[in-house]
């Protein structure tokens, strides 16, 4: 299970938001590059970025600063927000960016979704954002009808990478991840989840390791940037975990 750092984008600055709302707004960089690196230096395996303003306008924002963290890092990167078409996503497949999260378009558009799936086997991930039950779209800002597994079974057939699984209710509220929802996403998904939102201390992360083996990663945010998660001490526990399996 990898640990990832999240750097969300807005305005060219590192932020956190409350619940996804944009007015809610928290910022912690005004170096991007800077703040990738600090990560990478703390030994995060992986990196999870979000353009904020390209979720909303439904393009990229920040794609020269994604660019510039891409050629700077050495461990690989995931990006979402504003993906809705296959010139974004050969964009950023360009610019060395490991995998590209969809979000609204893979929700959308099932002929767009197969069709970078297939292009980029295991390296598209579909975003799937939940509030109350049902999946955002528009950078949170509309919710729809769909429920979460309505979504899973229109990726079934699909080469994907894995689904980034996030409660818009937990997110960024530092009071702990949904792990009933989480534990019934990883059962019904059919492919790797990665767990988003609300991941707040070390006993959240062991919560979710125990889930099972259906869970690939765990994105963190603002408990890093607050300080209220030690994240060398979380990567301990992963590591330990993982060594405790392969000694048995």
């Amino acid at each position: 299970m990898l640990l990832i750092p999240a750097i969300d984008l807005k305005d060219g600055k590192c932020v956190r938001l409350r619940q996804g709302e944009m007015s809610q707004v928290t910022r912690y960089s005004d170096d991007p590059v800077g703040m990738a690196e600090h990560w990478q230096d703390l030994g995060a395996p992986y990196l999870h970025i979000v353009d904020l303003d390209g979720a909303v306008e439904g393009s990229p924002k920040h794609l020269s600063q994604i660019e510039a963290i891409a050629k700077k890092l050495t461990i690989p990167i995931q990006v979402g927000g504003g993906i809705r078409n296959e010139l974004t996503v050969q964009a950023y497949r360009s610019s060395g960016v490991d995998r590209v999260v969809v979000g609204t378009a893979a929700l959308q558009d099932a002929k767009f979704l197969a069709t970078i799936a297939l292009q980029y086997p295991q390296k598209i991930i579909v975003g799937i954002d939940v509030r109350q039950g049902l999946v955002a779209v528009h950078g949170w800002t509309t919710v729809s009808t769909l429920t979460a597994g309505q979504v899973f079974d229109s990726l079934k057939d699909l080469p994907l990478g894995g689904i980034v699984f996030t409660d818009i209710s937990r997110d960024g509220m530092l009071n702990g991840p949904n792990i009933t929802a989480l534990r019934e996403a990883a059962e019904t998904a059919p492919v790797p989840v990665i767990a988003s939102g609300g991941v707040t201390a070390l006993e959240d992360i062991k919560a979710i390791q125990e889930i099972g083996n259906n869970i690939s990663g765990v994105i963190i945010g603002k408990a890093l940037y607050e300080g209220a998660l030690d994240f060398k001490a979380a990567l301990a526990i992963v590591h330990g975990a993982e060594d405790a399996r392969t000694s048995c």
